[in-house]
């Protein structure tokens, strides 16, 4: 392995995630997690989603630059960031053990595979691929079943608040991609993101008639239908790109906390 002449190393590209909305993919179900069922040991667990989050950056940098038989100024600061990380995320579980959290290592274990499906595209420096971003989407979500299981929650509802955070993530990341190439130029179809969003809201409508989530989560889809149809049109797509996501984030949390409303008014 080559060593390259020491040089000046910005830490922050390292040591931080570069896409933007990765924070709201890892936050939401942590938020929505503690909405429902509030413990200290669910607080440790978001923190350790929290550190598990940061170790991907300095750790998918590390990897590519030993795949590529090179070692950058970079490459001993992504390890120390990725060892630090690993190491916080363990010591929050271990908190979270210690603070009386119940077996909750079903979601982990199911999530698990599509974890290990973003991390193999990491690997191949194709994290931006669409089922790279989809498996993780759906991986970080499985954080809110965790913290529900660590409370006291049956299997099946702390599933479904999976199911409902994944559902809205998923079907965010192809909205705002099909936005996105629109706003370029890119001649893409409409109808496949908005289908999706028709398809999450069927699926949500579903558990809600199963009362596995609240109603209000069908109401907080349906709104995000309505987004994707209006958000597609011609004369929508001039808005900013940073603003696009700027909404995302403002739609997200309207799904989290009509769903949080809905589990404590039981409605």
């Amino acid at each position: 392995m080559s060593a390259r002449p020491a040089a000046q190393v910005r830490l922050r590209p390292i040591a931080l995630p570069t896409e933007h909305g990765g924070w709201g993919l890892v936050l939401m179900p942590i938020i929505l997690g503690l909405g429902v069922a509030p413990s200290w040991a669910g607080l440790w667990i978001g923190l350790a989603a929290l550190a598990v989050f940061l170790v991907r950056q300095p750790l998918k940098l590390a990897i590519g630059d030993w795949r590529g038989g090179k070692r950058f100024a970079r490459t001993r600061w992504a390890l120390l960031f990725a060892l630090a990380y690993g190491a916080a995320a363990l010591a929050c579980v271990a908190a979270a053990w210690a603070a009386g959290a119940r077996p909750c290592w079903e979601p982990l274990l199911l999530a698990a595979p599509l974890a290990l499906v973003q991390f193999w595209h990491d690997t191949l420096k194709q994290s931006r691929a669409l089922l790279a971003e989809l498996c993780g989407a759906a991986a970080i979500s499985a954080v809110a079943a965790i913290i529900a299981r660590a409370q006291g929650w049956a299997l099946a509802p702390a599933c479904a608040l999976w199911l409902l955070q994944a559902l809205q993530a998923c079907a965010a990341i192809v909205y705002v991609r099909t936005r996105i190439r629109l706003a370029r130029g890119v001649v893409v179809p409409r109808a496949p993101a908005i289908w999706l969003h028709v398809a999450a809201l069927g699926a949500v409508l579903a558990l809600a008639w199963w009362r596995l989530v609240p109603a209000l989560s069908g109401v907080a889809f349906a709104i995000l239908a309505a987004r994707a149809w209006a958000g597609l049109r011609p004369q929508a797509l001039a808005l900013p790109i940073p603003r696009v996501g700027m909404q995302e984030v403002g739609y997200s949390l309207v799904v989290v906390v009509m769903s949080i409303l809905g589990v404590h008014m039981a409605f």
